[in-house]
């Protein structure tokens, strides 16, 4: 791997520079151990519902003396009470705070932890039997809270000592035993408590960090000349892309070599790869080496492979051990220049074809790079007269015998780099003579970020974000019969995740309101206000058909438009809220014979004047709402949590680059030419008249739904204000449209019986039902006809 060495300070006299760095495994092990916390803490509630459990040790108690017992555990305790603050003592005059700090952080967590767990187990056991694991006059708790932290403490406590440590371990082991033995803990409990322990000294090595020590030269020297190399003199270059560090070393005979020093303490770039082996497919996703041993192998594996392929790539000179988990990787020190450094006019037409061709020796052998970026492609700078050799390094994320969409990825790769160094037409030129054109138009569906390594992707973030565009519509003009559709790299995507989180969370909060409710009284509701509900329901689709009927430029017919309605209530389903609807009815205008910028234009009109009438509705009636509790004109609470609300999230989207770039980006098409559309509409007052009061008709007819299936539901003596429903409508549905679930499935639920609860002030026993009517009727419901509307429509090409 060649890399740019930066300059790293020299340690200060007197102590080794060290450094903290957090390894991701501390951390996946703490959330496994706090997983099972909580799994066990299930387990022990539905025992405990159940019937106390019984005494495990009650046959050792009627054999041994309680007195007895309890002067070996007092023993234990205060043993171990010396030993811990002999080691925090030691640890702060010959180390330092730090190597304090994680063992006691891991100690006082785990303490703390089993405290709360106790306080829980005598909260659920009051009133009824006494577990025989509670609180004693040997130790103060059921669950071992002095063990607990000591093992966290013993885990976490600075290297050496192991005498200490290894009293430590038995004096633990010690007083878990006898409290089993006295019958003051059980065997489950002592379980939970080495879990809670262990559990907490993973967070504190993750959260504290580990210290590091950097290998001592003169040890590294020694590991050298046992492979017979002779280090002259040996220089710390900064570190690696992953963070490992690197040293250059000057041989006794005249040759250089570059060192890696592979740890398991170093965890950069884990998240990253660990990120794309959850979200890329199967041969997309890179392989996570976690150890550095296996990190080691697999880049001495990489070099050979690569120059049995006849690649010029360094060789491996070293491979050895400092110290356990610590490895030693000696590669020769490759003469490399980086083709982020050539002139512009040094990359010829010949170094292009070089270029593909040393690619190509690797494909034939079935090796991939996996690393193609500016720093790992370059030229050989050692040759004689100047001349310049295409040369590859960076070898470490590669694969061996690797399937043909890996192959593809670097080809795709290298086409993506060289277009951003020479341009898109000299590099798309470059790979029809080097590979022709059907094998050059076949990485079409790989031109995407997911598929580039993560080194270049970050490259054209910096500077050029459209090249893959530009690069993609080249590649399509010289080869039309090239499949244009992107592959399906992803195995998931961010918002496929955000979707899981947030209806996850969303059905959290929908079973805690779920709770203490009787869902039989659904079958109570009044069959007039669901009937007139429904009917409200109907009327919006005849709403949204009048929106669409006065905003576009030609005639629509009216029942043809109304079934669209039906149809794009079947796609929401499987789409964001409101992006489904856009879609389908500006692919029926387009049908009806629009031009395609006009169309959608149109669609986006009908959204934006939805959006006009919306937004003051919704601050009227949220005004409205409180002033039977202030005087004056000050406005209601609810008002000013709406603003701030509101003004939160445009200003999240307006200030954050990547969220402004992606709202705009998806709107720009239906927004691009509502001004003159707009201007346009006032020269046909009619047509105005008929789509701004189909979108008024369309919010009521919504606000009407909702009252109706709350009044289905309410006892006759009960008042509910049609202003503040129409508060928790319009609320709600601003709630449902921003929520990345289809439908804003959840989120409207959610949002709509909270709201009801809170601000028009019902039941949830009666809120529940009357949500769950409002979202049969108007989500569910228009479903299955939809789906009919849909096929038809289809069949008579009208979408």
């Amino acid at each position: 791997m060649t890399t740019t060495p930066t300059d790293v300070p020299a340690p200060a006299p007197g102590r080794a520079a060290v450094s903290s760095p957090r390894r991701p495994v501390d951390l996946l092990a703490a959330i496994a151990g706090l997983i099972l916390v909580v799994l066990f803490l299930i387990l022990v509630s539905d025992a405990i519902s159940e019937g106390a459990p019984g005494d495990d040790a009650s046959q050792l108690r009627a054999v041994l003396p309680r007195g007895s017992l309890f002067v070996v555990s007092l023993s234990a305790n205060l043993l171990l009470i010396v030993l811990i603050s002999y080691v925090v003592l030691r640890t702060l005059i010959v180390a330092g705070p730090r190597d304090v700090l994680r063992p006691l952080f891991g100690a006082v967590t785990a303490y703390a932890m089993t405290s709360y767990v106790n306080a829980q187990l005598e909260i659920a056991t009051m009133g009824a039997a006494p577990l025989p694991g509670l609180p004693d006059d040997v130790l103060t708790a059921a669950t071992l809270g002095y063990v607990a932290a000591g093992i966290a403490f013993t885990r976490t406590m600075p290297t050496g000592q192991p005498r200490v440590r290894s009293l430590l371990w038995g004096t633990n082991a010690l007083i878990a035993v006898i409290a089993i033995m006295a019958g003051v803990s059980s065997i489950l409990a002592v379980l939970f408590t080495v879990l809670v322990g262990f559990t907490c000294a993973a967070l504190a090595d993750y959260v504290v960090g580990t210290r590091v020590t950097p290998p001592d030269v003169e040890r590294i020297r020694d590991e050298l000349r046992r492979f017979g190399l002779i280090a002259d003199q040996i220089t710390p270059a900064g570190t690696d892309r992953e963070g490992d560090p690197l040293y250059l070393v000057d041989l006794d005979d005249g040759g250089r070599a570059e060192l890696t020093v592979l740890s398991t303490e170093n965890g950069d770039g884990f998240w990253r790869r660990l990120r794309d082996l959850l979200l890329l497919r199967g041969p997309v996703a890179p392989r996570i080496l976690y150890g550095s041993r296996r990190r080691a192998e697999h880049a001495a594996l990489m070099s050979a492979s690569a120059r049995d392929a006849g690649v010029r790539a360094p060789r491996v000179l070293a491979l050895g051990e400092l110290s356990p988990g610590t490895v030693l990787l000696a590669r020769e020190r490759a003469r490399v220049r980086s083709l982020d450094t050539l002139e512009a006019t040094e990359v010829t037409d010949a170094l292009l074809a070089d270029l593909w061709r040393t690619l190509g020796m690797l494909h034939r052998r079935r090796v991939a790079h996996g690393d193609l970026n500016g720093t790992t492609v370059g030229v050989r700078d050692d040759l004689p007269d100047g001349a310049l050799e295409a040369a590859l390094t960076g070898f470490d994320h590669g694969s061996v015998a690797a399937p043909p969409l890996r192959t593809s990825l670097d080809t795709a790769a290298m086409l993506t780099l060289l277009a951003s160094h020479v341009g898109v037409e000299r590099a798309v030129d470059s790979a029809v003579r080097a590979l022709g054109v059907d094998t050059t138009a076949a990485v079409l569906p790989l031109l995407q970020p997911p598929g580039l390594p993560n080194g270049l992707r970050a490259e054209l973030r910096r500077r050029d974000r459209g090249l893959l565009a530009r690069l993609r519509r080249h590649l399509a003009t010289i080869a039309p019969q090239a499949p244009a559709e992107p592959a399906r790299l992803e195995r998931m995507r961010p918002r496929t995740i955000v979707s899981v989180v947030v209806a996850t969370a969303v059905g959290l909060i929908l079973v805690y309101q779920l709770a203490g409710v009787d869902l039989a009284t659904i079958r109570h509701a009044d069959p007039w206000w669901a009937l007139a509900a429904f009917a409200m329901a109907t009327t919006c689709m005849i709403a949204a058909a009048m929106v669409l009927v006065g905003f576009v430029p030609a005639p629509l017919p009216w029942w043809r438009t109304v079934l669209v309605q039906y149809a794009a209530s079947f796609v929401r389903i499987a789409a964001p809220a409101g992006l489904g609807s856009i879609a389908i009815n500006g692919r029926y205008v387009i049908k009806a014979g629009v031009p395609t910028p006009l169309a959608l234009s149109a669609v986006g009109l009908t959204q934006l004047v939805g959006f006009l009438v919306h937004v003051p509705l919704l601050l009227i009636c949220a005004y409205l709402t409180g002033t039977s509790y202030w005087s004056g004109f000050t406005p209601s609470p609810t008002v000013a949590v709406i603003s701030i609300l509101g003004t939160a999230a445009v200003a999240a989207v307006l200030l954050h680059p990547r969220m402004r770039r992606a709202v705009t980006k998806r709107l720009r098409p239906y927004l691009s030419g509502v001004l003159p559309r707009l201007l346009d509409m006032f020269q046909r007052p009619l047509s105005l008249l008929l789509g701004v009061g189909g979108t008024f008709l369309l919010t009521v007819a919504f606000v009407l739904c909702l009252h109706f299936s709350v009044l289905a539901f309410a006892d006759p003596g009960l008042q509910v204000d049609l202003v503040a429903v129409a508060v928790v409508f319009l609320a709600g549905n601003a709630i449902g449209s921003a929520a990345p679930t289809p439908g804003g499935l959840g989120a409207v639920e959610a949002a709509l019986i909270g709201g009801l609860t809170a601000v028009v002030g019902i039941p949830a026993a009666v809120a529940l039902p009357a949500v769950l009517l409002f979202r049969v009727l108007t989500f569910w419901f228009p479903v299955l006809p939809g789906w009919a509307a849909f096929l038809h429509l289809q069949r008579r090409e009208a979408i």
